[in-house]
């Protein structure tokens, strides 16, 4: 499997707009990461307000890897036998206050228009990385492609880690012919990350709503930008996690695991 997807697809499937009621949703993560999908799977990710109702769900199987969202600062990190949480995502503050340190990886939601290289510098320093949010049931929740581009630039240049949230089920930028949205697509991201790291344009590669063009290109990434590409670009979100192998496997990126 090409390293660029290794463990890149966050289970989301209990929010929007998948919705999957919790326990189904841990009983479909558990028999992916138990199937050939494994490689490309991310962690579950659950609202720290759910933590009862997920390790109910998450009764005595295997263990669940978890990456818990954090709402209030200062917020614990709760724990239970069975359930690894590998990752915490937060709002402003909420990290920052109390969770300097954690042995698992942080993550700061901060708005596109508010990122810039020196506030990412900071979190870095403090051992956070950036979670930027790309699509949701509004079209402002969908950043332009000038400002996607600019905080992978700034992220690029401060050496820091990020991830991205909704909106990125399908590989490719297109159009959405229900909402009208506009989606980045992940390939596209890979991609802008790839050149942002050469000193080429991001946006261009963010723009390129050409499937087969876009995938061509990623596949054309050499193992050493790869690893580099990865070391940024640490994964997504999605609420569907057989979208987006579907689109690897499309563009012919990916044999059928299954």
């Amino acid at each position: 499997m090409n390293p660029l997807f290794h463990q890149l697809f966050d289970d989301a499937a209990i929010f929007p707009p998948g919705d999957v009621p919790l326990p189904a949703a841990v009983a479909a993560h558990r028999e992916r990461a138990a199937s050939p999908l494994a490689p490309l799977l991310g962690p579950f990710v659950c609202p720290a307000a759910r933590w009862d109702e997920l390790v109910a769900a998450a009764g005595a199987g295997p263990p669940l890897r978890v990456s818990l969202i954090l709402r209030e600062p200062g917020e614990r990190i709760p724990s239970a036998a069975g359930i690894e949480v590998a990752a915490v995502e937060a709002p402003a503050g909420a990290l920052m206050l109390g969770h300097h340190g954690t042995p698992c990886h942080a993550y700061h939601e901060m708005p596109v228009g508010e990122i810039s290289v020196p506030r990412l510098a900071a979190l870095r320093d403090a051992g956070v990385r950036l979670k930027i949010r790309t699509g949701g049931v509004r079209a402002e929740a969908f950043p332009p492609v000038s400002s996607l581009a600019a905080a992978i630039v700034a992220a690029v240049r401060a050496d820091i880690g990020f991830k991205l949230t909704a909106g990125l089920h399908d590989p490719i930028r297109h159009r959405d012919p229900m909402t009208g949205f506009e989606h980045h697509g992940f390939l596209n991201v890979i991609l802008a990350v790839a050149r942002a790291l050469q000193g080429h344009d991001a946006a261009q590669a963010l723009a390129d709503a050409d499937g087969a063009r876009v995938a061509t290109a990623v596949s054309r990434i050499g193992a050493g930008t790869a690893a580099a590409v990865r070391r940024h670009f640490t994964g997504f979100g999605t609420c569907s996690i057989t979208e987006p192998v579907d689109g690897l496997i499309r563009y012919g990126l990916l044999e059928d695991p299954r």
